[in-house]
């Protein structure tokens, strides 16, 4: 048996199990438990594996000097600082998604984009946690998650192979995924670079080697499940034209349903790589040759 980590019950990331398929609703809710929870039930109707959200303390994460600068948005011209803090869900809101997600039975955890953060989601014992692309080099976050005891998926955009490597060496490689992504929203084909996951599966294994996808389409992620991506990650909205900064890298509910039903096709179609000949080709063998 491969190696793989188990992140449910009877839910594993690894090489020899169905790929986990991740909806990654992170702030697209804007702030809105309606929203939020909505999310959730269509993400569950379309197939996925798991919810995944983002959490922040949002003086902690946002710079200083970026506090008052004033952006537009749904709630009018507000300073940064107050719009970081509008987009995070309320405690409340968390506590309605645990209790939502343990009703329809789809596993839900976060990216933690600060160690208090990972207090607050520590509460509602999920099974996993992610870091961020951003995260990459914050050594505290990472030794934090590593004390949770619960595995972790390390997203790799933006990142040299060296901030990767020194990374890995924090984390437990044993409860340890890797995600090949490039953090560019929405990100061109050609700096997707998908053979990085063939080059982390070799460099890493067999620690699992998954993808998170910030493209538009869906065609270069079943590309990245061919390439031995354990599992994928795609950013998941209610409409691609919701105002938000990753609503357009997203994939909508009717999108989402098809990435899980052809990856599911895809994963029966790779097979074992053994060649045989098959029963059902028996007949037009013995029609259609004219020596055996």
């Amino acid at each position: 048996m491969q190696h793989r980590i188990q992140v449910g019950k009877n839910l594993y990331i690894g090489h020899d199990v169905p790929v986990f398929i991740i909806a990654e609703i992170g702030i697209n809710h804007n702030g809105s438990e309606e929203l939020a929870l909505r999310m959730v039930e269509l993400a569950h109707a379309a197939g996925a594996n798991a919810v995944k959200f983002q959490k922040r303390t949002p003086e902690i994460c946002t710079p200083r000097h970026q506090w008052d600068k004033v952006r537009q948005t749904p709630w009018g011209e507000i300073s940064y600082i107050e719009y970081r803090r509008r987009i995070e869900l309320s405690r409340k809101a968390y506590e309605a998604v645990d209790a939502l997600c343990r009703k329809l039975g789809i596993i839900w955890f976060a990216s933690c984009w600060d160690e208090p953060s990972v207090d607050f989601i520590e509460q509602f014992d999920v099974p996993l946690y992610k870091v961020a692309s951003a995260s990459l080099t914050d050594k505290g976050l990472l030794q934090r998650l590593k004390a949770t005891g619960k595995p972790v998926i390390l997203s790799t955009g933006m990142s040299t192979v060296e901030e990767i490597a020194a990374a890995i060496e924090v984390l437990d490689t044993d409860k340890l995924a890797i995600a090949h992504s490039t953090s560019t929203y929405p990100c061109p084909p050609e700096e997707l670079n998908l053979r990085v996951i063939e080059t982390l599966r070799r460099q890493y294994y067999p620690i699992p080697i998954g993808y998170s996808g910030h493209e538009t389409g869906l065609a270069t992620t079943y590309a990245a499940v061919a390439l031995g991506a354990c599992f994928v990650e795609r950013h998941f909205t209610l409409d691609r034209a919701m105002w938000g900064s990753d609503q357009a890298a997203s994939v909508e509910p009717e999108g989402f349903r098809r990435l899980v039903r052809d990856i599911r096709d895809i994963e029966k179609a790779l097979g074992d790589g053994i060649k045989k000949v098959y029963a059902s080709e028996l007949e037009p063998r013995a029609r259609l040759r004219r020596f055996l």
